[in-house]
């Protein structure tokens, strides 16, 4: 489905429920409870990669033509799953980050500390297996995993179909965590309320300038392992200066999963999106 990048099959698509191990394919997913969501779920991309690499005049044309066709259906989508939420007062979040930043240890440290205060769920997106979604379940709150194959990213169709078989709770927080990548996740908007971006101080501070989609489409930067910062060679200055290059508005809070640094301040943005 990603023009750029050519990912993503649906029939490859694959969403498993961790309370009862039931494994679905999209299309069966999207044919399961319904969520009062007044469309179809099905909406199949359109896999037109039809093109040469000998790339003319017109055939670029089709290609952006292509990609802004894939983009809108996306959106209609996403718009979609956006009232859901908003009718449900649930708060849904999409975490987007490189593989290795540490979303999911924040996340296991999030469920641990709040889980007695809010109701929380989580979809876990990834290439391939359920590892991460353990680690969620055994924390302590409802999951799915999506397994997306090729594809490098979540898109809104996705989320409305699991949102069938996970059905959050009203007043709740969703967390969706997106496929480990930089990218693609800053293109397709699901239906989330804000996009997160974790950023490990082990990746080095550039990362905003190097990737600025992604960092301009976020509304928060959690700017994580920052207990690590005696032994790296990190200039911190020097990446929150870059990342409000790309995004003035940005916020930006330094945390560990590990010691907790940071964590309060997260939970008291958290909150306050709950309560609005």
């Amino acid at each position: 489905m990603c023009v750029t990048c050519g990912c993503s099959d649906d029939s490859a698509t694959k969403i498993t429920n961790l309370q009862n191990g039931k494994i679905m394919s999209m299309k069966e997913a999207s044919h399961t409870h319904s969520h009062d969501h007044k469309h179809d779920h099905e909406h199949e991309h359109e896999h037109e990669h039809t093109h040469t690499h000998e790339h003319n005049a017109s055939q670029m044309g089709r290609i952006i033509t292509l990609e802004e066709k894939i983009l809108a259906k996306n959106d209609h989508i996403a718009e979609h799953n956006r009232e859901w939420f908003e009718s449900a007062n649930v708060l849904a979040l999409n975490l987007v980050s490189s593989p290795g930043s540490g979303k999911t240890a924040l996340l296991e440290r999030l469920i641990t500390d709040l889980k007695d205060k809010i109701e929380i769920a989580v979809l876990e997106g990834d290439q391939a297996t359920s590892n991460d979604a353990e680690r969620i379940r055994r924390a302590g709150c409802s999951v799915l995993q999506i397994n997306t194959g090729a594809g490098c990213h979540l898109d809104a169709t996705m989320i409305a179909s699991a949102l069938k078989e996970l059905k959050p709770t009203h007043n709740s927080l969703l967390l969706i965590e997106n496929v480990g990548n930089l990218v693609c996740p800053a293109l397709f908007d699901l239906g989330e309320k804000h996009k997160v971006v974790v950023l490990s101080i082990t990746e080095g501070e550039d990362k905003p300038i190097k990737y600025p989609h992604m960092f301009r489409a976020a509304e928060i930067m959690l700017l994580n392992k920052i207990d690590l910062l005696p032994h790296l060679n990190f200039d911190i200055a020097a990446c929150k200066q870059y990342a409000l290059s790309v995004n003035p508005k940005l916020k930006i809070i330094e945390v560990s999963a590990t010691t907790g640094q940071g964590l309060d301040q997260w939970y008291e943005w958290l909150m306050a999106g709950i309560a609005c």
